[in-house]
């Protein structure tokens, strides 16, 4: 299956009812099929918000054997940096390197312009994501547009100034500036 429009969420749900959303799926993504028979499924996929899917074409041209392969090294690395993000990083650099790396996924995608991107998603979605309290994702963005990091209105998130230093944590570089991906997957 392939993501039209919308934002859907790879998303754990516990048995108190709290929810962990372990990934993002976005216009241009791939929902790739399991590489083994019987997978045991710890997780759903859900809407986010309204969203279009289709099916993908079938894999039978190098392009798109290409592409496909790509997208699965994609979903990796942006499953890597979630976890990096929640196990290392501050509650003002996971909100930070999250909106840099959505901003990055929808630029590559054609859905963002150089410095802003829509954003249809609450405050409790993104605490869900990032391990945090809402109360917490709302303040840090308050922190945010003090320092004139962020701009969040009417579902626009806008990047207005140089984030400081301790924002963007060593290794963050965009995932689409890695050599080993196909080059139409590559930034530049």
């Amino acid at each position: 299956m392939m993501v039209l429009d919308g934002w859907l969420g790879r998303v754990r749900l516990f048995s108190d009812g709290r929810r962990q959303i372990l990934s993002f799926l976005m216009p241009g993504d791939l929902i790739q099929n399991s590489r083994i028979s019987q997978p045991a499924a710890p997780s759903t996929i859900t809407a986010l918000c309204d969203a279009i899917v289709c099916s993908a074409p079938l894999a039978n041209s190098d392009g798109l054997r290409d592409a496909y392969a790509g997208s699965a090294a994609l979903d990796e690395i942006y499953l890597l940096r979630h976890i990096a993000r929640l196990g290392r990083m501050s509650a003002y650099e996971r909100i930070h390197d999250w909106l840099m790396e959505m901003h990055e996924r929808l630029f590559l995608a054609g859905r963002a312009s150089p410095d802003n991107f829509a954003m249809p998603l609450t405050q409790e979605v993104l605490a869900d994501a990032l391990g945090l309290t809402s109360v917490h994702v709302n303040r840090t963005l308050q922190a945010m547009r003090r320092d004139n990091v962020i701009e969040w209105r009417s579902g626009i998130v806008r990047f207005v100034g140089r984030a400081p230093a301790a924002v963007a944590p060593a290794g963050s570089a965009p995932a689409t500036s890695i050599p080993s991906l196909p080059k139409a997957l590559r930034a530049g």
